[in-house]
């Protein structure tokens, strides 16, 4: 059986498919290919490029832009000149908000650990672990709204359908499980980002490569248990069904990525019933390691939960997982139009217990020396107010932080600096090609020669850009 398309090209292509067939066949094509091993799961595990420790990435992803001199870069100067006009040469605000007064950090800076390295009072957790982190203060990007600087840093591009940071590593690396996702996404109880499920999609690459979007609580996954009534046996039997349909199906149509991926996330889903669930049940974690993440406390519980969660991930062999701070819009994520201050108190707050909580917690299961750990947002903020006598601030695209620790990561320094007031990055500039081209070494792969061919080019989530941040290589 076959269709009317199938029929016309059956007939328009065998005619010239036997002259191919003879020339394959005096070339020793079918022979060769008889004898070749059946090809290997998209997923299935694949060597680096060169010998690395990582083999997990964890990325904090703080939506709606952290504040640099409020965190990680302080500004003697901006104190200064605080309630002063900015009267600089950048362009300040956007969409047409007001602009204010250069306004100094509410946080006060002290210096951590044997390196020094400041960090203000938003972190005290996060600063237990200085001499871990590598701080980049030169960080810039290419747009100033959310959806676009989101995308941007997931996946190189400001344009929708590009392949995420997750599915280049589960395309480069494969995964280490067989019952679990390579990639996990967590987002907030609030909402996603703006742009969606674009943020961690594969893109033009095979779909068995995205993000699984995980639930912090109750089933992991919607639809997961199996339905009532249904025995293992009838279950099992129905699975095994439909797999051989879906082959079928899919002999007349091998490049339909869709449809393997479909195959596939139903067998993975089966063995998700049982490992889904025993991943996130924190019931059988000590009252000490869920007081640690702050399980006890309200304001942290939900960000505490998907730390710890994460740690179980890796240690059952996730190779990438991504957790959002903030959800929806203003307020509710790090973007602080209205009130920095409380913005900033609030969102800090929820996250940095579990943060310190989860660095610590990689170092005593032994996970630290082959975890990479990333957190960011998507740009930064003015070091203006946001409207004269209001504390808040407003989107900067050309200076921001970010940091780096873990697996292969020189901790204790910061890379690169922005302008005495904190607008722009003007020492050792690192562009978010140079932040992605940074972690795939860090996990050991080449951007340049992690490429996917499509449209004709061999595409690599750098472009044609992108270069190794040395010093924050160990």
């Amino acid at each position: 059986m076959f269709s009317r398309r199938d029929l016309f090209t059956r007939i328009g292509g065998g005619f010239p498919a036997l002259a191919l067939t003879d020339l394959l066949l005096r070339d020793g094509f079918f022979a060769q290919a008889a004898t070749s091993e059946k090809p290997r799961s998209l997923l299935a595990a694949k060597p680096s490029h060169f010998p690395v420790k990582a083999k997990h990435c964890i990325f904090l992803f703080m939506n709606g832009a952290p504040s640099q001199v409020d965190t990680f870069d302080p500004k003697p100067e901006l104190d200064k000149h605080d309630g002063e006009p900015y009267k600089g040469p950048l362009a300040v605000g956007s969409n047409g908000r007001p602009i204010g007064y250069l306004m100094k950090s509410p946080f006060p800076f002290k210096q951590h650990g044997q390196s020094g390295l400041p960090i203000s009072s938003l972190f005290p957790h996060v600063a237990k672990h200085a001499d871990d982190l590598c701080v980049i203060r030169s960080m810039h990007t290419d747009t100033a709204a959310h959806a676009s600087g989101c995308l941007q840093m997931n996946t190189g591009h400001i344009l929708i359908g590009k392949p995420s940071l997750g599915a280049w590593l589960s395309y480069g690396l494969g995964t280490q499980n067989e019952n679990l996702p390579s990639y996990v996404v967590m987002t907030d109880p609030r909402g996603g980002p703006i742009s969606g499920a674009s943020n961690w999609t594969a893109g033009y690459m095979p779909a068995a490569y995205q993000g699984t979007l995980f639930r912090a609580s109750g089933a992991p996954l919607l639809d997961l248990t199996t339905p009532e009534g249904t025995s293992a046996k009838t279950q099992r039997g129905a699975l095994d069904l439909l797999r051989d349909l879906n082959e079928e199906h899919r002999e007349f149509r091998p490049r339909e990525s869709e449809l393997s991926a479909r195959i596939h996330s139903y067998e993975l889903a089966y063995q998700m019933q049982t490992a889904a669930a025993e991943a996130v049940d924190l019931d059988k974690e000590s009252e000490a390691t869920r007081h640690e993440y702050g399980l006890d406390n309200k304001l942290t519980a939900d960000f505490g939960r998907k730390c710890l969660i994460t740690r179980r991930l890796l240690e059952r062999g996730v190779r990438h997982v991504q957790l959002y701070s903030g959800g929806g819009h203003i307020e509710d994520t790090w973007d602080g139009h209205n009130n920095c201050i409380s913005n900033h108190t609030l969102h800090a707050g929820e996250t940095d217990q579990p943060i310190g909580a989860l660095l610590s917690d990689l170092k005593r299961t032994g996970l630290w020396d082959e975890t990479l750990i990333v957190w960011g947002g998507e740009f930064g903020r003015t070091p203006t107010s946001e409207g004269v006598g209001k504390p808040g601030r407003d989107h900067d695209w050309h200076g921001f932080s970010m940091w780096l620790a873990g697996a292969g990561v020189k901790g204790g320094q910061a890379i690169g600096a922005t302008d005495d007031l904190g607008f722009a990055a003007v020492e050792e500039k690192v562009h978010v090609s140079d932040l992605h081209a940074t972690i795939l070494h860090l996990m050991g792969m080449d951007h340049t020669k992690l490429t996917y061919f499509y449209q004709g080019m061999n595409q690599r989530i750098t472009g044609v850009r992108g270069v190794v941040v040395k010093k924050a290589i160990a």
